[in-house]
């Protein structure tokens, strides 16, 4: 079954398994990689770096809304190519940062093209794709994300030892002009906004048409829409506050200089193993069903952060948000898709894409705030603890309102 599934839709799975491998350049964990050496070169605090990287996050989720709903307007390969020459253009603009301006120029430029676009592309083309196996599906694609989660801290870390860091950002510019222009050619010229998934050589035909697609304007004016944000936007905050600030960490907890980057191997295989098992249970329970699931790792994880100062707890706490991740991966795009249809799912998606970009922006600017006023990594865990524990409670409550709106025939 699984097979057949892959087989045959190989290239939209590949196209989606590439571009969110590319999507982390434009991700926290990979740019804060980087942290140290550009704080250092600028002389800037980690509350300066904090707010800087906020702020361009934050313009660079309110510019997603208006880019990310275009891939509802545009054939799907000339979206992607845009999005290829922008991430480019973002990659070798930020080798060039020289100042603090230039630097949340670069920043806003990679996150939009990385984490907002490259992401946001993948995710919904497979999820408007993919109907009777999109949780399959996506869990597929998210394996790039954590392949790149896996390899790139240890080849970035150990790499840095070595070669200068603006020298690794020319280079990746390089190996992303030469290779995905094509790749994205070749893999879904022929997809569009009407393609579905083939099985065994048929069209799947599951009733598409018995659920009511909603427009964006309609999805901002539903109660549920706000009940499922806390527990979305959960994962994206307390994430991307830990991995921006991981040096912060190391220090704090007094580990060793690759404690994060080693851990970050525990995180991506968890979140493989959990993207693939996610997978199988939103094709088998549906994603509202598993949804008061989605954050129970990640308050598992703070509270382990906040408690232990052991050095294997790196490996527990990131294994446990590698849970989350992969379980919010998958989760996030299916579940959509499933109350709220998949005609207006690129806009729909930009939306809450956006909103999670911002959640990331936040994360960095609190964060960075807190350390600089003297909390410790421990009061940070304990804050992130309560708010994911008040996610959890409100999905609880409103769990039975996450049902699709079916057409009357």
């Amino acid at each position: 079954m699984i097979i057949d599934i892959i087989r045959s839709n190989f290239k939209i799975i590949l196209f989606g398994f590439v571009f969110t491998f590319f999507s982390s350049v434009g991700q926290s964990f990979f740019i804060g990689l980087f942290n140290s050496n550009i704080r250092e070169e600028l002389n800037i605090s980690h509350g300066e770096f904090g707010a800087l990287y906020g702020i361009a996050t934050l313009c660079s989720s309110l510019t997603l809304i208006w880019l990310g709903k275009k891939i509802d307007d545009l054939k799907l390969v000339n979206y992607s190519l845009l999005v290829v020459i922008f991430i480019t253009f973002a990659v070798l603009f930020f080798s060039f940062i020289n100042g603090i301006i230039f630097l949340a120029i670069g920043i806003f430029f990679l996150r939009l093209s990385g984490q907002g676009l490259m992401a946001h592309t993948a995710s919904t083309a497979v999820a408007r794709f993919f109907v009777r196996s999109r949780g399959k599906a996506l869990s597929y694609i998210w394996v790039g994300m954590s392949l790149g989660e896996f390899l790139l801290p240890v080849i970035t870390v150990y790499a840095l030892t070595f070669i200068y860091w603006r020298n690794l950002w020319q280079g990746l510019a390089v190996i992303i002009l030469l290779f995905l222009p094509i790749f994205t050619y070749l893999t879904i010229k022929d997809i569009n906004i009407f393609s579905r998934e083939k099985e065994n050589g048929n069209h799947v035909n599951n009733n598409i048409g018995s659920i009511k697609s909603w427009t964006r304007k309609e999805v901002i004016r539903d109660l549920k829409f706000y009940s499922a944000l806390p527990a979305m936007l959960a994962s994206s905050f307390v994430i991307t506050g830990i991995v921006i600030n991981q040096t912060f960490i190391i220090e704090s907890k007094d580990w060793g200089k690759f404690a994060i980057a080693k851990s970050f191997m525990v995180y991506s295989i968890l979140t493989v193993i959990t993207l693939f098992l996610s997978g199988y249970l939103v094709d088998k329970f549906t994603s509202r069903k598993i949804f008061p699931l989605l954050n129970v790792p990640l308050l598992l994880s703070v509270i382990i952060l906040a408690i232990f100062d052991h050095p294997y707890s790196a490996f527990i706490f990131m294994g446990f948000m590698g849970i989350s991740n992969g379980l919010t991966n998958v989760l996030i795009s299916s579940f959509w898709a499933e109350i709220y249809g998949v005609n207006y799912l690129g806009s729909i998606k930009a939306l809450t894409a956006s909103l999670m970009v911002f959640s990331t922006a936040l994360a960095t600017a609190v964060f960075g705030v807190l350390i600089d006023l003297g909390y410790s990594i421990e009061n940070i865990a304990f804050l992130c603890a309560i708010y994911t524990a008040i996610s959890i409670f409100i999905v609880i409550i409103f769990q039975n309102f996450y049902k699709p709106t079916l057409i009357k025939k």
